[in-house]
């Protein structure tokens, strides 16, 4: 915000989305275990993943502290795997980080990090490749997305189940099928993005759009791609000019760097929005498959859910966006760049989905480490 503006009012305008997040000031590898700061989670993220995840307040304390044993877990196991690695995911059940191992004599080696293990018939190279095969085709309109998962063993397509049976849809499986180990999976609706018309609150606009600002960087925040393109001014809730597009990918990608300047600045907090207080940002460590998950938007503010799978291929009108992060989190129009975060930790910037928040749906992120390797950003971080 402009420097006459208050601080809550500026980090209001400069975080709309923001969340909390831990590490260190360099973007952090998507395997790289979290700082611990040793802060109990805050009463009103609790609450709110009691209502949107069904928790019990000690269930979600638990859960917490659970997913960030597995998120330190999850390298120390990958590398025990080797090249038998297939995959890892959070087991809500178990409390584990579970990982997917193609041969039986690394399973010793895996539960002594404090994995759990499952055998499986594909390693992880074998199912990237795959569904690297997969991106090479062009996806007709009735194909949401596909994936990894590693639990399954299998790439999964989600096709929308009013399509599941027109031609064009069923030639793509028929191909698809050829890359690899598919599986086939119905989902109500096509994933759209979450971009939207000028309207009142607390957001930032370019042109007719309103979005969603994600982290603040040193020298700008993150946020998403399909908000703006190179070059173009960026405005403020008070629509006052923050800076302009330094960098913008859609699609293909689905993320942006804006630079502040002429009177803003950025913090190392994001708004609460009244539903949590203001957090702190830390870091970017990446949370497992399965792990709980937050969402914040200047449409729709705080809500939770779980990490449904990484690496997705999200297939918009627009064209294909890759290495997405899918969750069961919901969002609407307005709420794209904004903020997802697991534990204390970003992950990354609201792109798109299906459904909303009164009927739930689900949310695709792009990898918020990402973002900051392709721009060499570094993290606003406290």
């Amino acid at each position: 915000m402009r420097r006459t503006t208050t601080l809550r009012t500026g980090l209001s305008a400069l975080l709309l989305l923001g969340t909390w997040a831990t590490a260190a000031a360099l973007p952090a590898a998507a395997d790289t275990p979290p700082r611990s700061t040793g802060a109990p989670a805050s009463s009103a993220l609790l609450s709110a993943m009691q209502r949107d995840l069904g928790l019990t307040r000690d269930e979600a304390e638990a859960r917490l502290a659970a997913e960030k044993t597995a998120t330190a877990v999850a390298h120390k196991a990958r590398n025990a795997a080797g090249s038998a690695y297939g995959g890892s995911w959070y087991d809500a059940g178990s409390g584990k980080l579970a990982v997917a191992v193609t041969r039986a004599a690394h399973a010793d080696a895996v539960r002594a990090t404090g994995a759990t293990v499952r055998l499986v018939r594909f390693s992880a190279r074998q199912l990237d490749a795959a569904k690297k095969g997969i991106d090479a085709l062009s996806a007709p309109a009735g194909v949401g997305s596909w994936h990894v998962d590693p639990k399954a063993n299998k790439v999964v397509v989600d096709v929308v189940a009013a399509h599941r049976d027109d031609n064009d849809v069923r030639a793509f499986l028929s191909r698809a099928r050829e890359a690899g180990p598919v599986t086939v999976r119905e989902t109500p609706a096509a994933p759209h993005t979450f971009a939207a018309g000028t309207v009142g609150g607390d957001p930032y606009y370019t042109g007719n759009v309103r979005c969603s600002i994600g982290f603040s960087v040193h020298g700008g925040f993150v946020t998403a791609g399909h908000c703006g393109s190179p070059s173009a001014a960026v405005y403020g809730w008070d629509r006052s000019y923050i800076g302009n597009f330094q960098g913008s990918s859609f699609p293909g990608n689905d993320y942006a760097w804006v630079n502040v300047g002429s009177g803003w600045w950025t913090v190392p907090v994001v708004l609460g929005w009244g539903t949590v207080p203001d957090q702190l940002v830390r870091g970017s460590a990446e949370a497992p498959v399965g792990a709980s998950v937050c969402r914040s938007g200047s449409t729709t503010h705080w809500h939770c859910g779980t990490v449904l799978a990484k690496n997705e291929t999200v297939n918009y009108s627009q064209g294909a966006v890759h290495q997405m992060t899918k969750t069961s989190v919901c969002a609407e129009p307005g709420d794209s760049g904004g903020s997802f975060i697991s534990g204390d930790q970003a992950q990354g910037v609201t792109s798109g989905g299906w459904g909303n928040c009164g009927s739930g749906g689900e949310t695709w992120h792009q990898p918020v480490n990402e973002i900051l390797n392709r721009y060499g950003l570094r993290l606003h971080t406290a």
